[in-house]
């Protein structure tokens, strides 16, 4: 496929993208109504392996998936499974809309973290982007204003654990392709997941497996689309199109299962929405990475 600068073809890609991760939060709420979310984590990972294989023997086949830096990816797949486990389990117990919103605070934190852990340096840019999230997720969860509900805490621990699967990601881009950190996403989360989902088996319903296949299927190949985007137009241009998967979710959220948007919650995710839009326009801004689902 042609590769050359292309705007159109880029917003095809990430209208892709965007609706195989929703996509992929509505089969996985679906499925995780009667399996565990380990035992969902770990088919996903099985089954999207087997999926991925075209797309690696396109690049040379099992051999040429070899990697000098198998510790870091060992790093960054422990801290994406505890984000993916995290997320999935916000799906249980909070709105759609709620848990989308609070996932696009992982960037904020990333910047956050680097500037404590990889010494870079906390500009006063990057300050309002903190001070934006922050705001957001206050405003979404409002503590001692309206009663705790664990799903909140659950899937900020998700967004922070994206964050540091961030930074890791972005060390592996420059030695590494993305089908070959796709591949030992899959093979090392299959690993980490097989003692807890096996506790947990229980064999899927027939009419369970479509939506289990539509999950491993989404969470694979979703950001796959968004690379291809990125491949074509700056994250200055495809980015802000993954904000829609804010609304989107809501409507999905209230045509699916009833959820009603307070005037909060949609205050506080256009102030995480405004952040990461005002961190898209610094200088450095198409390296930006996409949030690791």
């Amino acid at each position: 496929m042609d590769s050359s600068p292309s705007t159109a073809k880029a917003a095809v890609w990430m209208v892709m993208s965007v609706v195989l991760i929703l996509l992929m939060a509505v089969s996985g709420r679906i499925i995780t109504r009667e399996l565990n979310v380990f035992q969902a984590m770990e088919m996903r990972s099985v089954i999207a392996f087997f999926m991925l294989l075209p797309l690696v023997y396109r690049e040379g086949g099992i051999r040429a998936m070899r990697t000098s830096i198998l510790p870091r990816h060992i790093g960054r797949n422990v801290a994406h499974y505890a984000g993916q486990y995290a997320w999935l389990l916000g799906l249980t117990l909070i709105p759609l809309a709620q848990v989308i919103s609070i996932e696009f605070t992982a960037p904020i934190w990333a910047a956050f973290l680097a500037a404590i852990f990889l010494g870079e340096r906390l500009t006063w840019r990057k300050g309002v982007v903190i001070l934006f999230g922050l705001a957001g997720v206050a405003l979404i969860v409002r503590p001692g204003v309206a009663p705790l509900n664990p799903g909140h805490l659950i899937t900020l621990g998700a967004a922070v654990a994206f964050a540091i699967s961030f930074i890791s990601t972005k060390a592996l881009t420059r030695s590494d392709s993305a089908t070959k950190i796709i591949f030992w996403m899959l093979v090392i989360q299959s690993i980490i997941g097989i003692v807890p989902a096996l506790n947990v088996w229980l064999w899927p319903s027939a009419s369970t497996w479509p939506w289990i296949f539509l999950f491993a299927f989404a969470g694979s190949f979703a950001h796959f689309c968004m690379a291809k985007a990125l491949g074509l137009a700056d994250a200055t241009v495809v980015m802000p199109m993954d904000y829609l998967r804010v609304p989107l979710s809501a409507a999905l959220g209230y045509l699916l299962y009833s959820e009603a948007i307070n005037g909060f919650t949609a205050i506080g995710a256009g102030l995480i929405l405004v952040g990461n839009l005002f961190n898209l326009r610094r200088p450095n801004a198409k390296n930006v990475e996409s949030t690791p689902i």
